[in-house]
């Protein structure tokens, strides 16, 4: 199937993508805020520049759209066209995931992963996190 959109209107679709600042990290942030928790952003320094990181507790929690990181959910849908580049893709996000997760429990980091979904559902996602910060 080819795409009904022309190159340079995609382009521009494309380009306001953020991968900072997305509204379910900053939802989580907003959360962990008003829990009393302080934290830094993307650290460059850690595999992966994860999305929030509390270096006094030794954790980080990572914010994974559903679309780009491969969620099994309904927000991870596959696109009509160009689907094998689009599957290629997300599978190399996939790898860099695991490879980047791998690296920051070596390095001594918890980590929690939350994803979009979880996000935009709401339920329980207070006290995910509260138990996520309150364990060892």
């Amino acid at each position: 199937m080819t795409d009904t959109i022309s190159p340079e209107k995609r382009s521009a679709l494309m380009s306001r993508i953020r991968s900072t600042n997305t509204k379910p990290e900053m939802t989580v942030r907003s959360l962990l805020h008003r829990l009393g928790y302080r934290f830094r952003l993307h650290r460059r320094d850690l595999p992966g520049r994860p999305d929030i990181v509390l270096p006094r507790h030794m954790k980080i929690i990572l914010v994974h759209g559903c679309f780009w990181h491969g969620h099994g959910c309904r927000l991870a849908s596959k696109p009509k066209s160009n689907g094998e580049y689009w599957s290629t893709k997300i599978m190399s996000n996939k790898t860099r995931d695991v490879k980047n997760l791998a690296a920051l429990e070596a390095a001594g980091w918890r980590v929690l992963e939350i994803w979009e979904c979880e996000v935009r559902r709401g339920e329980g996602m207070e006290e995910r996190i509260l138990a996520f910060m309150q364990a060892p």
